[in-house]
């Protein structure tokens, strides 16, 4: 099930934990040939003190919202108890990232079945350098800010494994000497990261990005920091916000589930304010360590 050199696990629906080199996809499989399936991803953190899945109720919550976008049979029960066979399997410790994948299945057949699979993999060393600030870039999205509220059929809102345009942009990040990319809209609202939402601190309020029209994502882990600042008292509210207001932020995060709260210190190359005990605040409420 792991590797000594590197280890990683996978588990399949149908069959559980299996050795970490089988065949999982044909060739003629609809993901693999039209990046037809949804993912979704949470991280496990394995202690001397035992083994915790963050947030995993609302991980597979959203998983089932995916597979319903895409019209795919959901059995969320199935779905629970690959998941937690695999992380009973899952030995190695520290932080590790866990996606549950679906996919249409084989295109050519007697039967279209979906393919469904389980993988875990340690958290690479990145994430870890990235907690303690990021630089990022704007890349226009090419699509209004409310771009999605009469368009159902551009998926908005569903996390599919159709992500070249997401890897593409990171890449683009790179070669322009920056950790990551914030996608605006045509119109020049911030919308989210290629992996991650974002919160903004303004006026003693957390912010997030709206959802629905935006077509972006439900963030676990942002909603999970919201509704921890709102049960300490903080006001916390959704609003477009564009790059002319990053000057007047309090502070400006991009929060994914595996990679955590990064605060964004640089945007185009230009400063972004910074509060250190504020990110410290919301990686707590996110499940993550304090940052130092």
């Amino acid at each position: 099930m792991t590797d000594a050199k590197t280890p990683t696990l996978v588990a399949v629906m149908g069959h559980g934990v299996v050795p970490s080199d089988t065949r999982v996809l044909t060739a003629f499989d609809f993901g693999a040939t039209r990046g037809d399936g949804c993912f979704d991803a949470c991280r496990i953190l394995v202690t001397p003190q035992g083994k915790r899945v963050d947030h995993f109720d609302a991980h597979l919550k959203r998983f089932g919202e995916s597979m319903r976008g895409l019209e795919f049979p959901v059995n969320l029960n199935a779905w629970k108890t690959l998941i937690i066979d695999a992380v009973k399997a899952w030995d190695y410790p520290g932080e590790a990232i866990l996606k549950m994948i679906m996919t249409r299945g084989p295109e050519y057949g007697h039967q279209q079945i979906p393919t469904g699979f389980v993988t875990i993999v340690p958290m690479p060393e990145a994430s870890f350098r990235l907690r303690k600030g990021v630089s990022a870039i704007t890349l226009n999205r090419g699509y209004l800010s409310l771009g999605f509220a009469d368009s159902p059929w551009l998926l908005g809102g569903v996390k599919t494994i159709s992500y070249a345009v997401n890897m593409a942009a990171r890449r683009e990040a790179v070669r322009r000497g920056a950790d990551d990319v914030v996608f605006v809209s045509a119109d020049g609202c911030l919308l989210e990261g290629p992996t991650c939402g974002l919160i903004f601190a303004m006026g003693d309020q957390l912010w997030t990005t709206p959802l629905e029209d935006t077509g972006i994502l439900r963030s676990i882990t942002v909603e999970a920091i919201l509704k921890e600042a709102e049960a300490g008292g903080v006001s916390v509210s959704r609003a477009l916000f564009t790059i002319d207001d990053l000057p007047k932020l309090e502070g400006f995060w991009m929060v994914s589930a595996v990679r955590g709260v990064l605060p964004v210190l640089k945007v185009n190359d230009q400063p972004v304010p910074h509060n250190p005990e504020l990110t410290s605040k919301l990686a707590v409420a996110g499940g993550f360590d304090p940052i130092t």
